[in-house]
């Protein structure tokens, strides 16, 4: 059985929800464009974050410690540059996020928002080359969907895809496929990635993406299961172009 793209997703605002990309252009060294390109930094890590410097999720908004964050909605426009934040369905910030005004009222919306759990003065802070994402490269995240289906045959409930918010979400490979290609590169379309290593999973997964609820503990689940608390790889591109959903991919 082939072994298909099922979903691309980029996540504009780091620790908020995702969006689905039918198709898109990677560039060798890069991440998924406007992937964690923004994100909310507390008080004096905005000033670091401003730099365009890499820093720990500690610095920022994330999920694993902030689960109200899934009670809001983002949708960026990149062409305008307008970041539009929702909850409950009705808009309730926005903002030209390209410039530093448009930052200044979504900064503001949360300041209200996350009271009592940031410390100072919170800024949407904006990437240079290197996206907000937990790790310090330009990786893209890859998890085949079978893991996750064999993931809910050990806790017995279903298992939303979007707790570990993956860019690239694959249909046809076997359960944990995925992780054994370590080292190799794989193909999909007409872009080549190197994939580099598995992603262990923190509390984040917790999180339920609609309610906001910390309903499950996945890592236990993972570690209980198998033996490991990895979900997905990391990988980097090494050779651009452009994928759409519907792909086939290969390991050379």
């Amino acid at each position: 059985m082939a072994i298909t793209l099922a979903q691309i997703c980029r996540y504009p605002v780091k620790g908020l929800n995702a969006e689905p990309l039918e198709r898109v252009a990677l560039t060798a060294g890069q991440a998924l464009p406007h992937d964690r390109r923004f994100a909310v930094a507390h008080g004096s890590a905005a000033e670091a974050s401003a730099q365009g410097a890499w820093q720990a999720r500690r610095g920022f908004l994330h999920l694993a410690k902030d689960e109200k964050l899934a009670q809001v909605r983002a949708r960026f426009d990149e062409e305008a540059g307008d970041l539009t934040i929702e909850r409950a369905g009705k808009q309730v910030a926005r903002g030209k996020v390209t410039e530093p005004m448009g930052r200044t009222l979504v900064a503001q919306f949360f300041a209200g928002f996350m009271a009592g759990q940031l410390r100072g003065a919170p800024r949407l802070v904006e990437a240079a080359e290197q996206p907000f994402s937990d790790v310090d490269k330009p990786f893209l995240s890859i998890i085949g969907l079978a893991s996750i289906a064999d993931l809910e045959r050990v806790v017995r409930e279903p298992v939303d895809a979007r707790r570990f918010r993956a860019n690239l979400y694959l249909e046809g490979s076997a359960a944990w496929e995925e992780l054994g290609w370590q080292g190799k590169v794989i193909r999909i379309g007409p872009v080549r990635l190197q994939a580099e290593w598995c992603i262990d999973r923190c509390a984040a997964t917790n999180v339920n993406p609609d309610s906001a609820a910390r309903d499950m503990n996945l890592p236990l689940a993972l570690q209980r299961g198998f033996g490991h608390v990895d979900m997905g790889i990391y990988a980097r591109v090494i050779e651009g172009g452009e994928i759409a959903q519907g792909d086939v991919l290969t390991v050379e």
